[in-house]
């Protein structure tokens, strides 16, 4: 039996197929950066301040949830994801759980507690508590030493949330 490995987008380089990103050389000084710019990332998000968001990202990136069509791309796409996901979880929180950081980029795995204030991804707002899982992957573009985005997986109540209302 064959075992195909899937190709995946950086940036606008060519596909990669996974198992090059698997014999990428591990450099100490390389992984410190982009844990470093994973925390710039994330305090960012933490203080709802998008520019410092864009400011760690690539002008190429995308943004996606994994199980649903939307993908937003480029600086214009994550403002309207973060401004979107903002809006409607005002107080959103991420508890980590986990995280993985070498040179292909960043893991992480949070659990994530917010208020559903707005509509968001055919959501409508019901005003009321939420309580979900994230695990996201945060691509790493060796050569912009920034991050080619996010692929965010969401799991609630049993309900993978970017599938849409039931």
């Amino acid at each position: 039996m064959e075992v195909r490995h899937a190709p995946r987008i950086v940036g606008e380089n060519p596909l990669m197929d996974i198992r090059e990103l698997m014999k990428l050389e591990v450099d100490p000084d390389e992984v410190q950066a982009v844990y470093e710019l994973w925390k710039q990332h994330s305090k960012a998000e933490d203080d709802r301040d998008i520019a410092g968001l864009l400011a760690t990202l690539t002008d190429d990136c995308v943004y996606r949830i994994i199980g649903s069509d939307e993908r937003w791309e480029g600086h214009e796409g994550a403002t309207r994801f973060y401004t979107g996901l903002l809006t409607a979880f005002p107080d959103i929180d991420f508890q980590m759980t986990d995280i993985v950081v070498g040179p292909q980029g960043v893991c992480e795995e949070a659990r994530v507690t917010a208020t559903h204030s707005g509509d968001w991804l055919g959501w409508k707002a019901t005003g009321e508590p939420v309580e979900f899982n994230v695990v996201i992957f945060f691509p790493w573009d060796r050569e912009r030493r920034l991050f080619g985005g996010e692929k965010v997986y969401v799991h609630a109540d049993g309900v993978a949330l970017g599938s849409g209302p039931g």
